[in-house]
């Protein structure tokens, strides 16, 4: 080590310890240590609210996710281009028998007519094989009713709880629901359009709830043999494979497995792909609501510019004094720009415990109750140790460069006490 580092490192230590002293003396003037005090309290609160609401945003995701998962299955391949693939192919024959895989569904898919006595809507019809109830936690999502697409006798339908609202259904009438799908290899028929359309009779045996409006407003659960019947399909056509992986597969190796195996001609999705859409705009609200609380903070680091321009002033004659003896304008801004990080760190170690202290009693006492009508009783909160990093990052560089700029104020002090 240098004699200059060995200098730099002796003048680090000897700023530092003049910081520490200021921050905690008594000043002539009280109002400093007011300032000072609030400056402290504002980088507390604002750290707080940041770990806080980023927190929520992971327990909305965690929720969300788990609400999907229900009926979503790990990985879902489909054709790059059309709706329809074969499955017979080398490629997919050979992505089917991965020893990852613990089991898939070939679904058909596409949409439909649905009337219910004298009430008609358009729907997704979703045909999917019996190994589809196994890999997925649809038991989980039952509105009423059971997950039953074939009782023996007559074929059933699942259908989502805005469709059965919206067309009267239930699971316990024995009134049959249409699905019409048009022919394909027909033309429509102007004179008899209804001899252009193929007609499929099912009975409802269930009503299942995701709670997210595109599945429960718009899906209905078919057989697949009954899909493929109404949309004129053979048995080695489908719209998707539905893949359920081991328990501890690596999802995204496994992704990268069968999309190198499959090629450019199909799109391999894990569930967050899946509603990519969502998740996105998830991300920006979080991403948004992060923003907008390090504005607050930067707006609140102006009381620590205060605070640093007050004591830099009331503090003159011992800048004068230190001058005198030798030290360097550097020196002088060591000092109060440690003043200032001492400051932000008070507020910073503060926020941080307040944070994850109320984070973890919602967590596990629920603090905060969400109402009648939602999906949980309390807002729901996940903390991740990745956030409380960000936020500590966060407030370290506004508080440094703050009190970094406010520090070269001290340069502009004069030996003759004057600023």
């Amino acid at each position: 080590m240098t004699k200059h580092d060995n200098s730099n490192s002796r003048n680090f230590l000897f700023a530092f310890f003049v910081a520490r002293r200021y921050l905690f003396s008594k000043k002539s003037h009280n109002v400093i240590n007011i300032i000072s005090a609030i400056s402290a309290a504002g980088v507390a609160v604002v750290t707080a609210a940041l770990i806080c609401v980023l927190s929520v945003f992971n327990g909305f995701e965690n929720l969300v996710g788990m609400l999907y998962s229900a009926f979503d299955p790990d990985l879902k391949i489909t054709p790059a281009a059309g709706k329809h693939f074969e499955i017979t192919t080398p490629e997919i024959q050979k992505v089917i028998h991965f020893q990852e895989i613990k089991n898939f569904s070939e679904t058909v898919q596409d949409n439909a007519l649905l009337r219910y006595g004298d009430k008609q809507m358009p729907a997704i019809v979703k045909g999917v094989s019996p190994r589809f109830e196994a890999m997925t936690r649809i038991d989980s999502i039952m509105f009423d009713g059971n997950f039953s697409l074939y009782d023996g006798a007559f074929d059933n339908a699942v259908v989502g709880y805005g469709v059965a609202g919206a067309l009267g259904v239930n699971p316990y009438f024995f009134t049959p629901l249409n699905i019409y799908a048009p022919k394909r290899s027909e033309r429509i028929n102007m004179l008899r359009p209804d001899k252009s359309l193929t007609d499929i009779k099912t009975f409802v045996s269930g009503i299942f709830a995701v709670q997210q409006a595109q599945y429960d407003e718009n899906y209905v659960i078919v057989s697949l043999d009954i899909a493929r019947t109404l949309f004129e399909m053979d048995s080695t056509t489908v719209s998707a494979i539905e893949i359920q992986l081991q328990p501890n597969s690596n999802i995204d190796k496994v992704k990268s497995q069968i999309k190198n195996t499959l090629g450019e001609n199909f799109v391999v999705q894990n569930q967050m792909e899946q509603q990519e859409s969502f998740f996105k705009i998830l991300n920006m609200e979080r991403w948004f609501a992060f923003a907008i609380l390090c504005f607050i903070l930067l707006i609140s680091s102006f009381n620590l510019f205060g605070s640093l321009s007050m004591l830099i002033i009331e503090k003159k004659e011992d800048t004068n004094t230190l001058k005198s003896l030798g030290a360097d304008d550097a020196l002088v801004r060591y000092i109060f720009m440690f003043e200032g990080w001492l400051i932000s760190s008070v507020g910073l170690i503060i926020g941080v415990i307040v944070g994850i202290l109320l984070c973890l009693l919602q967590q596990h006492f629920g603090l905060i109750r969400m109402g009648e009508g939602y999906i949980v009783d309390f807002l729901p909160v996940v903390l991740h140790s990745k956030d409380i990093i960000f936020t500590v990052s966060m407030v370290i560089i506004i508080g440094f460069t703050v009190s970094f700029f406010t520090a070269k104020f001290a340069k502009n002090v004069k030996k003759d006490n004057s600023l």
